[in-house]
């Protein structure tokens, strides 16, 4: 008897198989341009994203850490400014509020959630560290907003900018708007595993606000106004021309892949229910896209060997909270609440299998799977 197909726990080439020929022929369009930096394909995706979220302007970038950089550098946030955001995230938030100049303050997440706790947040910024507040940065972590109606209320409260990380979560919806369109920018990543995936790195910040589009616009390149002439102090991270095209042909299926994860994480929800695990729950007034599909277990190591063996991959995101990774421990300020619940999660998460392509009868293996463990 042959061993079963693995099932990974996610799958970025299935994706562009699905939509071989339009990427190919896309791809093939720009190659034919002779515009390889910036241009039509550039303006073009950012356009149409930025309609997506419903917001004015789309500035293209090399990464969803350069849009949070950016965003950050665009609203005059830098040296000693304080950043308040979470440490159960990837390291790419913290990291580019540091590149920033900024410094992050980290608020712990919600009991048996995964973002941040807005009566956390309040208390970190009564009691702040030195430096001047100047920026919330809540991060809609494995494809569910925040509780961004008391974050936006703080933020205004206390006179901060709101920037918002939405690096898993395109696509996914709060009081019935989008993610991204709360805040002075929203940052995205398209990291090939994302909902809306390239080919590569990629990233874009957009926004309402005109001001800011063209201050992000001149940052992204040196500065320049003009060409070769900085007008501020810049870096350089532009979207490339190749990546733009191969989301533009991937744009317009988001909601149906959106939907497809809704589906098979419903099925998880119905085949796991019972079990020892908590599975992932829901914001009542969101709408949960499923990035990633995470459940936790006290047993979360022994299972995830037990899957490993079936042939099925899982991941962890994250293992280590970011205040506990040997470059950032001892040196980021907290809120005085502590982040005893990101300390507490990072031991416990799992996340099973998931992405459009992935099949019903897989799904079913890894119910089957869990189940068996758990047995």
């Amino acid at each position: 008897m042959t061993d079963p197909v693995p099932i990974p726990q996610t799958d970025p080439r299935a994706a562009y198989l699905e939509q071989k020929a339009e990427i190919d022929a896309a791809i093939m369009q720009v190659l034919e341009s002779g515009q390889y930096i910036l241009g039509r394909a550039v303006e073009r995706f950012e356009s149409e994203f930025a309609a997506y979220l419903k917001l004015a302007h789309g500035i293209g970038c090399a990464s969803g850490t350069d849009a949070i950089e950016l965003a950050l550098r665009a609203c005059g946030i830098g040296e000693g400014d304080l950043v308040f955001t979470v440490s159960h995230t990837a390291v790419a938030t913290v990291a580019a509020i540091e590149r920033a100049g900024a410094k992050p303050v980290l608020v712990d997440i919600e009991p048996g959630g995964f973002a941040m706790e807005p009566a956390a947040l309040d208390a970190a910024l009564r009691d702040a560290p030195p430096g001047r507040p100047a920026a919330i940065l809540p991060v809609h972590l494995y494809g569910e907003p925040a509780d961004l109606a008391p974050i936006v209320e703080l933020s205004r409260a206390n006179g901060l900018r709101l920037i918002e990380d939405c690096a898993q979560s395109h696509g996914a919806l709060y009081r019935g708007r989008p993610a991204g369109g709360f805040g002075e920018f929203a940052c995205f990543s398209f990291y090939p595993t994302k909902n809306l995936g390239a080919l590569g790195d990629a990233g874009i910040v957009a926004t309402a606000d005109a001001a800011l589009a063209a201050a992000a616009r001149e940052i992204r390149e040196y500065g320049w106004r003009e060409r070769y002439v900085s007008a501020r102090s810049g870096i350089n991270t532009r979207l490339d021309p190749i990546q733009a095209a191969v989301l533009s042909v991937k744009l317009p299926r988001l909601k149906a892949d959106n939907e497809r994860r809704q589906a098979a994480a419903a099925r998880y929800d119905e085949g796991l229910a019972g079990l020892r695990i908590a599975l992932p729950r829901r914001r009542a007034d969101a709408s949960h896209v499923f990035h990633q599909y995470v459940i936790r277990s006290h047993e979360r190591d022994r299972l995830r060997e037990h899957l490993r063996a079936a042939g099925i991959g899982t991941g962890i995101h994250y293992p280590v909270p970011v205040h506990l990774h040997p470059a950032y421990r001892g040196r980021l300020a907290s809120g005085p609440s502590g982040l005893r619940n990101s300390e507490k999660v990072a031991s416990e998460i799992l996340s099973l299998p998931i992405y459009p392509q992935l099949a019903d009868t897989a799904v079913d293996r890894v119910i089957a799977e869990i189940r068996k463990f758990f047995s």
